[in-house]
This record gives structure tokens, C-alpha cells and sequence, in this order.
């Protein structure tokens, strides 16, 4: 019997996300601080929905859309303590599939 694979993205393609415009739940503080104070960017490779992302020039980008609300972006940026993170609104956010 052959093992049946799944991957990690398309059981993430399977949960649905309700954006709350114009009042997202996460924000960088100082969009300086990720360019001149943080060497490793560890948000833009921590973030498991890819939320975070690095420009060229060493800016950060945040795209809250898909975020699975699970904190590790606070929790990398600690000693920065640039993200402003909250639970999104009832009835936004992370709708998971499978519970």
C-alpha cells in the first residue's frame, strides 16, 4: 500500500480567511526599525502563511490576508518589539477547515 502524501500548503489552501478591511489585527510599528535595526528579517521566514515578505531594499511588507493567527511574529520580533498584534474582530480572521 503506498503512503499517501499530503503537503503542509494544500492543507492551508483548505482553510478560509474573512479580511476585516480596513482594520487588520497586525501592524509594524516602525517600518525603520525592520530596515536599520533588524539584520535577519526572521519574520519573512517564521510567518507559516508567508505573510511577511522582503522588499529589496530591505523593507518588510505585511500582508495580514491568510494570517493563521498563531503569534509567531510577535514572539520572533520580541527584541524589536515592532509588531502590534491582536485577535482579529468576532467573526474575522482564521476560519479553520478541520477545526
Amino acid at each position: 500500500m503506498t503512503p499517501i502524501t499530503v503537503k503542509v500548503e494544500d492543507k492551508l489552501f483548505q482553510n478560509r480567511y474573512r479580511v476585516d478591511a480596513g482594520r487588520p489585527h497586525i501592524k509594524i510599528k516602525d517600518a525603520n526599525v525592520c530596515v536599520s535595526d533588524c539584520q535577519d528579517k526572521s519574520c519573512t521566514f517564521v510567518c507559516p502563511a508567508s505573510c511577511y515578505t522582503m522588499e529589496g531594499n530591505g523593507a518588510v511588507t505585511l500582508i495580514t490576508d491568510g494570517c493563521l493567527e498563531c503569534g509567531s511574529c510577535r514572539i520572533i520580533c520580541s527584541e524589536h518589539a515592532n509588531v502590534d498584534w491582536e485577535y482579529p474582530r468576532g467573526g474575522h480572521g482564521i476560519l479553520f477547515k478541520f477545526g
